[in-house]
């Protein structure tokens, strides 16, 4: 199930991060060291609300079937008119990783953005060590189209990412293509 944050999911949220701390933060940004503090919960739920209601951004959490939070995922630098295009990232809790969950969801979200939201291109970045992403880009319609070096600071070090990007024009991946 997907669904919006929502300020009652900080619980499921900080219990989720924590203990998968030592398998994300190798392809994250460097945590802040109130990452977990409920005052910062607080402004990332406004921050997450200013850039919907912009149409800056749309975050999912992705849920099982009885409630435990598995990952998130969300379309960020929404930019409309002539590149109608956004760019896609997602976590996964660590016990849930490699399971189909995240395929699932992000098949579900390209879908609704392409649909529903009428996005032309979704732009995605992978950390060229993180195979398991670059995988599940692939394994979800999106093509790689380059190398950018030192493209996002991951973990506090400049890393370089392959790109991706799928657009609303190609056809979805079939059982047959994976």
């Amino acid at each position: 199930m997907l669904r919006r944050p929502e300020t009652a999911d900080f619980q499921k949220w900080r219990e989720l991060r924590e203990s998968s701390r030592a398998f994300l933060q190798p392809y994250e940004p460097t945590w802040a060291r109130d990452e977990f503090s409920t005052a910062n919960w607080r402004t990332r739920m406004r921050r997450h609300e200013a850039d919907i209601a912009q149409g800056r951004s749309l975050p999912w959490f992705l849920f099982s079937h009885d409630h435990a939070l598995l990952g998130g995922i969300t379309v960020s630098n929404i930019r409309r008119g002539v590149a109608d295009t956004g760019t896609l990232g997602y976590w996964m809790g660590e016990a849930y990783a490699g399971l189909g969950f995240m395929s699932e969801a992000v098949k579900a979200v390209t879908t609704d953005l392409f649909t529903t939201h009428r996005l032309h291109r979704l732009e995605a970045a992978a950390v060229t060590d993180n195979d398991a992403s670059r995988r599940l880009l692939l394994t979800s319609g999106f093509q790689r189209e380059g190398l950018a070096r030192g493209y996002l600071r991951i973990n506090g070090q400049w890393r370089d990412h392959d790109l991706f990007a799928r657009l609303a024009e190609d056809s979805a991946p079939t059982d047959r293509d994976l």
